[in-house]
């Protein structure tokens, strides 16, 4: 067939570069390796053109996770114009950013001890209760500077938040004016603390308001890229809001642990996504099945890196 190429065997060797090791890959071209390999290239092509309107989804425990920074880091560099993130992720980016940090620990412990030590667990992640109280005292002391009686979207209210930190997610968006949207933000601590906030104070959030904003961006693209870490809401707000309009993504790239067979979004393939209209027919799309934080500082570093 004239279609086929050669499988290249892989050397490596001390000292490789992050580019070069994806290269070798590539060259490789099998199973996920090969899907990483192409993701950088498709990666590469998002980030080279100024024509081209990114959106960022950002869905599953990757800030407790540390990889929050590289969020930030390509806010700041332009490379991410609309940003689709879970309530948990902002929320960790919050705690970070008030001083607290997450801690290495292990899945092989006593859960119950942990809850009597007041220490909170995501897999192999720690969180201390004490940094929830300070959360609580400062989304508490940021909402007090909303004027009563105001009616704002959810990303105005995410956007009030990042204008009082120094760092992370929500402070590189607001610095930047990147908008933020998080249609559950209910299912959060922050949506959480909202409430709390709302029993005593009169103050609206628009949970449609942000549709109307995220979906004329999606008709004043040029060109659309969507960089899908993991599933979920942030998945499906982003592509639902293109499907409104005449075209779909020209490239997308979708980093998952799920399986496409059960029918769940989060694992569904971006293939699929081509029935619907979301994605272009001849779209340059692909899937990468593995861990996020392997797979996305790699593609990040190495696309960085061919710029």
């Amino acid at each position: 067939m004239e279609c086929m190429i050669p499988v290249k065997q892989a050397h490596v060797h001390p000292g490789i570069t992050v580019e070069d090791l994806v290269r070798v890959m590539e060259k490789a071209g099998a199973y996920n390796g090969g899907a990483l390999s192409r993701a950088v290239e498709i990666v590469g092509k998002m980030y080279k053109s100024r024509d081209i309107t990114r959106f960022f989804g950002l869905a599953g425990a990757m800030v407790p996770a540390g990889m929050g920074g590289i969020v930030t880091d390509l806010i700041d560099s332009g490379h991410i114009d609309i940003l689709v993130s879970t309530g948990a992720n902002l929320t960790h980016d919050v705690i970070e950013a008030i001083g607290c940090s997450h801690y290495r620990g292990t899945e092989r412990c006593n859960d119950v001890e942990l809850r009597h030590d007041e220490i909170n667990r995501i897999y192999d992640v720690f969180l201390p209760n004490e940094s929830f109280i300070k959360f609580e005292e400062f989304m508490q002391d940021v909402f007090s500077s909303i004027p009563e009686n105001s009616v704002i979207s959810i990303s105005e209210l995410l956007s009030h938040i990042g204008r009082h930190l120094d760092t992370g997610i929500l402070a590189a968006a607001a610095r930047k004016g990147i908008p933020v949207f998080c249609p559950a933000i209910q299912d959060s601590m922050i949506g959480l603390q909202f409430w709390l906030y709302r029993q005593t104070h009169k103050i609206t959030v628009d949970a449609f308001a942000d549709m109307t904003q995220i979906i004329d961006r999606c008709f004043s693209a040029q060109c659309a890229s969507a960089l899908l870490i993991g599933g979920g809401v942030p998945k499906n707000f982003i592509l639902q809001s293109m499907l409104m309009t005449p075209k779909g993504f020209t490239y997308a790239v979708q980093l998952t642990g799920d399986r496409p067979d059960l029918g769940g979004l989060s694992g569904a393939t971006l293939d699929e996504a081509r029935s619907w209209g979301k994605v272009d027919e001849d779209a340059q799309t692909v899937t990468v099945y593995g861990d996020a934080t392997i797979t996305l500082p790699l593609i990040i570093s190495a696309a960085l890196g061919r710029l």
